[in-house]
């Protein structure tokens, strides 16, 4: 490892500051799961004009397999919504749907909230 802390260069743009090469060669890259391993399956209406969304958070998975699973879920479920922040979000009330595709896929899961 260089120890001159370049982060940006005229030639190469952007650098990584632990391997010193360009973001998109970089070499150092280690992808954390984004959640905590504690899934936890929520109903929000807060801010949403009195319509319920399920929210899963807690998968202990990488930003695109993330990604992958809320598809699959708003897929199984016929409805929309949204992967972001760490959070799966499912529009309507589909917590209990959404518990038993979870336990297919091999994940232990709890409702929170009232």
């Amino acid at each position: 490892m260089k120890n001159r802390n370049l982060v940006y260069s005229t030639d190469q743009g952007r650098l990584c500051p632990g391997c010193e090469q360009p973001t998109s060669e970089c070499q150092c890259k280690k992808e954390d799961p984004v959640g905590s391993g504690k899934v936890l399956i929520a109903l929000e209406t807060k801010g949403r004009k009195g319509k319920g969304v399920t929210v899963i958070s807690g998968l202990p998975l990488m930003e695109a397999a993330l990604k992958e699973l809320g598809k699959k879920l708003k897929t199984q479920c016929g409805t929309g919504g949204a992967v972001k922040d760490g959070l799966i979000e499912v529009q309507g009330d589909n917590r209990q749907k959404v518990k038993e595709l979870l336990e297919k896929e091999g994940f232990s899961s709890k409702f929170t909230g009232g």
